[in-house]
């Protein structure tokens, strides 16, 4: 499987920051992998020995609540959601490459791998780069603090645009005249 077939992109988007740790969902691999949800649950109880919690664990019920609410639908059992979702780290992601033995899987374990290193070494990259401009900030005096903040601005992770919700209503202004009878 090329990376054509399995988009980076794809995988970037399937990773979660849950208890300070990136981590992929069950439903998001098991869609990657080609197998149901279910037998891809069913294959990690029965092998659940070689999952200990730095590698896989369960979302509590207030991770699972918060999580749920991001999805907005009237009818979260259609959408999978009635179960708590199994969160896998990277190691877990290895791991399943020896329970879900399938050529897809292990394409989809390399492609996934690969997407997990290239974010390690981005924030690598952002962290030097953000402790080298604060270096040279320190180093040089008030004629370059401009530049330093456009830079510093520029850093920045972008916040994203939204639309409000709802709608609004243009207040219309009629005027009446006076009449007299």
């Amino acid at each position: 499987m090329s990376d054509n077939v399995m988009p980076v992109e794809r995988i970037e988007r399937s990773i979660y920051l849950i208890r300070g740790q990136k981590v992929m969902l069950d439903r998001d691999l098991a869609v990657l992998y080609g197998v149901e949800t279910k037998r891809l649950k069913e294959q990690v109880r029965r092998n659940i020995e070689r999952f200990p919690n730095d590698f896989m664990f369960v979302l509590s019920d207030e991770e699972f609540a918060n999580w749920r609410s991001h999805f907005a639908t009237s009818n979260s059992d259609r959408m999978g959601l009635r179960h708590a979702p199994m969160a896998f780290t990277e190691q877990g992601v290895a791991m399943l490459s020896s329970v879900v033995n399938s050529a897809r899987a292990i394409a989809v374990n390399i492609a996934i791998m690969r997407t997990f290193v290239k974010l390690r070494q981005m924030l690598d990259s952002h962290a030097r780069l953000a402790k080298k401009l604060a270096g040279l900030e320190a180093k040089y005096d008030e004629q370059f603090r401009v530049v330093f903040e456009v830079l510093n601005e520029l850093m920045a992770a972008p916040t994203p645009k939204r639309k409000p919700i709802g709608f609004s209503v243009k207040e219309r202004r009629v005027r009446y005249s006076a009449r007299k009878s």
